[in-house]
């Protein structure tokens, strides 16, 4: 009956909807497509930052503000074994140079602070790193899997040079920093042993 009644409601359309010569004219109607739907990616669980690491962080906001490289020297050197460059060259010394060749390290550091973190863990303990680009291994920074965002934001801390290593299978080797769980400032560098060592 259904079909009947489907038919006859086709045939009454189609005899409607003729026009002055005899064609028939149809009008279906059919429901909205559906939207787009992008193939989700998988999301990276944040582990929350410690109490230590706040503090640490907002220790280091607390110098950016103030513009003192001073400061951020003394702060450095209250961590043991804190390190900011591979040249064996004192955190004011090395800081200096990176000044006067138009890297701001105190700028530098706010901006990658304002970037998204990732965790490693390091034997027994966690540590927070910024940018979330630094925290992955060669074979994880893959750049087909990176959203226009991520790529742009990877392009500017890199340059195209970097992204040429990192589609060679090279890992991250922009500028980078590190926090402990525990609230120790590990380091913050912005190149890699083999860099420093081609450009002594």
């Amino acid at each position: 009956m259904r079909a009947f009644v489907t038919g006859l409601t086709a045939a009454l359309i189609l005899t409607a909807c003729g026009n002055a010569n005899g064609s028939p004219k149809v009008r279906v109607e059919v429901a909205a497509a559906p939207a787009a739907i992008a193939a989700a990616e998988p999301e990276t669980a944040i582990v929350p930052l410690t109490p230590e690491v706040d503090a640490k962080i907002a220790q280091i906001r607390a110098v950016l503000e103030r513009n003192s490289l001073t400061r951020l020297v003394r702060l450095a050197q209250a961590e043991e074994n804190f390190v900011s460059n591979f040249a064996d060259e004192s955190h004011r010394v090395h800081w200096d140079l990176l000044r006067r060749t138009g890297f701001d390290p105190l700028l530098r550091l706010g901006a990658l602070l304002d970037d998204p973190y990732q965790t490693r863990q390091v034997g027994d303990e966690t540590w927070y790193i910024w940018p979330d680009f630094a925290a992955m291994d060669a074979d994880e920074l893959v750049l087909e899997r990176l959203n226009f965002t991520d790529r742009a934001r990877l392009r500017a801390l890199v340059g195209d040079p970097g992204l040429d290593s990192i589609r060679d299978g090279q890992g991250y080797s922009g500028i980078r920093t590190a926090i402990a769980e525990d609230g120790r400032w590990l380091y913050f560098v912005h190149e890699t042993v083999e860099e420093t060592q081609a450009s002594e």
